[in-house]
């Protein structure tokens, strides 16, 4: 597949210069990896999120009133540094603290970690909420659940970022984000490994004309690959997990995004949707709030992945709802 770009090392600051300079709402730190609100609120906690790149429109998206006070970015799958991670909190910190939300991934936390600590030390009021919506397994690990960070982090996002802008504090913040997180659960396929940009190598070899269940976002196969039959079969795969997961009953209510990982076309995504949609009728499930888009990708992937997450406080139906400047959204 062809990439276009220029030299490969100017293949982030290009996107993040075009970003910027197509929603005039968002500004680039000068000397910093973070895109943050222009006219951001000093009022309440400023909100931030971040890590490798390779997931666009995540994070930098979802950077808007009523979401991300500000998204912070690393190289190709790689997270922004600790040092460039603490700087950042200093830049954002209002008096209010901040709070983040990290993707469970080791090399983010480690980063992360390590700048929440120092900022803390320094007098910085940081909470934070760990997304790790991902249910597929790892077989060769007794089967252990992978718990990564995938496209339901967008959910924390949008649900975090509304109450922020309608005045919680870190201690709310923290508290909701140690309340939604669990909540939400996320699975996936692919059809297409991703392949890193001026590389003619897939990140895991997927034969033609095969599905891989249970993929991650920086080129991790899935826990089985199978040959392809039908968008119902894929569907059907996908609500088994989830049913296991949840354990659901006749009319348990939930929240449903379902998110393109790259470059599924979009009548591929409604073909998938549609087959989503009926079985989880058969289940007597309700669908009270859906979206479905490019949330978050691993880069020229093809492949979908379904977040649910049960309703189990009106509110983030409120907080789902409701208007933001963030393009991605």
């Amino acid at each position: 597949m062809t990439f276009i770009s220029n030299h490969k090392q100017k293949i982030i600051s290009s996107y993040i210069s075009a970003t910027v300079s197509s929603h005039t709402e968002l500004e680039k730190h000068p000397t910093l990896p973070l895109v943050y609100q222009k006219n951001r609120n000093p009022h309440q906690v400023p909100i931030l999120s971040g890590g490798g790149s390779g997931h666009e429109p995540a994070h930098i998206g979802y950077v808007g009133e009523g979401m991300l006070t500000a998204a912070i970015y690393g190289q190709l799958f790689t997270p922004p540094t600790r040092t460039e991670i603490l700087e950042s909190i200093r830049f954002l910190n209002n008096g209010h603290g901040v709070f983040i939300i990290v993707k469970n991934f080791e090399a983010d936390i480690k980063e992360f970690s390590s700048a929440i600590n120092t900022a803390r030390k320094e007098g910085i009021k940081v909470g934070y909420s760990l997304a790790h919506d991902d249910i597929s397994i790892e077989p060769h690990n007794r089967f252990q659940i992978r718990g990564r960070g995938l496209a339901g982090t967008i959910l924390l996002h949008k649900i975090l970022g509304f109450a922020s802008q309608n005045g919680a504090d870190i201690e709310q913040l923290t508290d909701l984000g140690h309340q939604l997180a669990p909540e939400i659960a996320t699975i996936g396929f692919a059809t297409k490994s991703a392949s890193l940009p001026q590389s003619t190598l897939p990140l895991f070899n997927l034969e033609e004309g095969n599905i891989s269940y249970g993929i991650g976002i920086h080129g991790e196969e899935g826990y089985r690959i199978v040959p392809f039959q039908s968008s119902e079969i894929l569907a059907n795969e996908i609500i088994s997990k989830l049913r296991l997961h949840y354990h659901w009953k006749k009319g348990d209510q939930f929240i449903l995004l379902v998110n393109n990982l790259g470059t599924t076309s979009n009548l591929e995504m409604g073909i998938f949707i549609n087959d989503l949609l009926q079985l989880l009728e058969i289940e007597g499930v309700t669908i009270t709030f859906i979206k479905s888009g490019t949330f978050m990708t691993s880069l020229d992937m093809a492949g979908i992945s379904v977040t649910l997450c049960p309703v189990k406080n009106k509110q983030w139906l409120e907080a789902l709802n409701a208007p933001t400047t963030a393009f991605a959204w």
